[in-house]
């Protein structure tokens, strides 16, 4: 059974840190990526980070110097520890898995996702 379940979203302020996880179950080729993608209000869905099995790490450029993606795999777990966070950066933030992946590169937020969480609200007041 497929299972996609983000947690640790919440509120906090301006130049606080957050640590969003997301389970992963079910995916069992070697070759796949995971993503965390938000979305804002007005504002389409979008990746923020994205890691493959090789630990490549890609960020989008709003978040590269405040985020970090990473994966504890013996877990099937996912991170993105957020820091630095300022209200552009309220919004949902969904974990995401794109199997047969390969490995990330120059167009790697050129996706198409297998299977998404739900979703965590996090929250960054003006």
């Amino acid at each position: 059974q497929v299972q996609v379940e983000e947690s640790g979203g919440g509120s906090v302020q301006a130049g606080g840190s957050l640590r969003l996880s997301c389970i992963t179950s079910g995916i069992f080729d070697n070759t796949y990526c995971l993503y965390w993608f938000r979305q804002s209000t007005g504002k389409k869905r979008e990746p923020v980070a994205a890691i493959d099995t090789l630990n490549t790490r890609m960020y989008d450029e709003s978040v590269k110097r405040r985020f970090t993606i990473s994966e504890d795999s013996a877990k099937h777990t996912l991170y993105l520890q957020m820091n630095s966070l300022n209200p552009e950066d309220t919004g949902t933030y969904y974990c995401a898995v794109r199997t047969y992946c390969g490995s990330l590169g120059a167009g790697w937020n050129l996706y198409s996702i297998d299977f998404w969480g739900r979703g965590t609200q996090v929250t960054v007041p003006s």
